[in-house]
């Protein structure tokens, strides 16, 4: 006799939560106020919660609000500063981090503090001492850190505790931490705003010219979209530094910055590299040019400096490589990578924080980086084109104009003198290619009464 089929009961969450591989898998994506609101509607999810190791392994504070500091500044006349019940020997550090310390308290009484390997506090208050404590303390067990766009922190301060966690004399197996998110912006927390709440705020708006009307601000949309497309498509990866971004940090790091990097180097990594251009190699940026000795080398040395400008995948624009030689994931130092934005969710390890996500799933591509000093008068800030040292010198003479080399070739062979010095055409003017970009904006400008009227 056939029976018919009877529906398999459905599983509750606790069934599918006990699952630890489930579990690991899901945990990253919700909220920290939605995990313990969930542990609060059992017991057993409680449980669950409390005691997995692997449920706030990764721990995201950047949107809890009771981690915001909403007081004003101390030193406002002090009137929210009296209207507190405070210790009087309170420090303004200790004043700003309260929030946090607050959290971590919870969480080590509760036995989680040591659970958390990779810990977001982006936007939040977060001076110095306070990362100093999760870098030194054996209560703090966080290998990932971080820390874009947060306030009230001291970066000379932190520099002192980051060079000083990686000192020789440290102890055996320290610094637990092994990257820090610092010098990039924030990652982009999703629209809040429904399609009805963004029409009316469009609606409510005054205008403000041709820019700011609808059409105007669709068509800079698509061209962006397009744009961060092409990028991406040539790049086989959606990751910024692979592309021809361009600039990459906002404000450029202080020389302290390149200096503290270097001393990190190979124990602590971050969101950012040392440029490893040529002129900062003091063998090859002090040595005279054969060629040319009566001539100042154009290479002259320059002091180390954080890399602030992706190149894109191809190279240099004649010989599709560069002095130093490109980075690649997996073949060269690990420290010559940068930590790729966003943090990685399901894993505290470099290598998943500086491994490129291709889009064909093809090996990585290789990474050119510099810094501004490094790419003044051979890179396009437009279409982002740009000349090694090998292709071109840069030097006195090729940054005359070819009427100017001309005239120096001429009175050089007057004088009964060898031509030693090459002509060259200069390949950027003023932040533009001379080939293309500078002709395009000199063309666009002309007899307009602008730049080039």
């Amino acid at each position: 006799m056939h029976l018919p089929h009877e529906p398999l009961p459905s599983p509750s969450l606790a069934c599918i939560l006990s699952n630890s591989l489930v579990l690991r898998q899901i945990a990253p994506y919700l909220p920290t106020a939605s995990l313990f609101a969930l542990a609060a509607t059992s017991k057993y999810l409680r449980q669950l919660v409390h005691e997995a190791p692997d449920v706030i392994r990764h721990l995201d504070l950047s949107t809890v609000k009771s981690a915001i500091v909403s007081y004003e500044p101390l030193d406002s006349g002090g009137i929210s500063w009296r209207a507190e019940r405070m210790d009087e020997s309170l420090t303004e550090d200790e004043f700003y981090s309260g929030p946090l310390r607050g959290i971590f308290s919870k969480l080590e009484r509760r036995h989680m503090l040591r659970n958390v390997h990779t810990m977001v506090l982006d936007g939040l208050s977060v001076p110095a001492d306070l990362v100093r404590e999760i870098i030194a303390e054996d209560r703090f067990n966080v290998r990932i850190l971080s820390i874009r766009e947060t306030k009230h922190l001291n970066e000379r301060k932190l520099q002192q505790v980051l060079r000083y966690a990686v000192r020789p004399s440290r102890p055996a197996g320290t610094p637990r931490i092994k990257g820090i998110y610092l010098f990039g912006p924030r990652d982009p927390a999703p629209a809040p705003n429904t399609p009805v709440e963004k029409k009316k705020s469009r609606q409510s708006s005054p205008a403000r010219g041709v820019t700011s009307s609808q059409g105007a601000q669709i068509g800079a949309e698509w061209n962006q979209k397009s744009s961060s497309a092409l990028n991406a498509a040539l790049a086989k990866t959606d990751d910024k530094w692979y592309q021809s971004s361009g600039k990459m940090i906002a404000k450029r790091p202080s020389s302290d910055w390149a200096e503290t990097l270097k001393a990190c180097e190979g124990i602590i990594a971050f969101d950012a590299v040392l440029c490893r251009g040529p002129r900062h190699d003091p063998t090859t940026a002090f040595v005279q040019d054969p060629s040319t000795p009566s001539l100042p080398h154009p290479a002259s040395y320059l002091n180390p400096a954080v890399a602030t400008v992706a190149l894109g995948p191809a190279g240099c624009e004649a010989c599709h490589s560069c002095p130093e030689s490109p980075a690649v994931f997996g073949l060269t130092p690990s420290s010559w990578l940068p930590l790729l934005s966003p943090v990685p969710l399901h894993s505290s390890s470099i290598r998943a924080a500086q491994m490129p996500r291709t889009l064909d799933g093809s090996k990585a591509p290789p990474l050119y980086v510099r810094c501004e000093d490094c790419l003044k008068g051979r890179w396009c800030e437009r279409c982002h084109k740009w000349w090694g040292e090998d292709c071109y010198t840069g030097s006195t003479v090729a940054q005359r104009t070819e009427l100017q080399q001309t005239e120096f070739m001429e009175d050089v062979e007057s004088n009964g003198a060898k031509c030693v010095v090459p002509k060259q055409t200069t390949k950027v003017h003023m932040g533009l290619c001379v080939e293309s970009c500078l002709v395009g904006e000199m063309e666009a400008g002309a007899g307009s009464n602008g730049m080039w009227g």
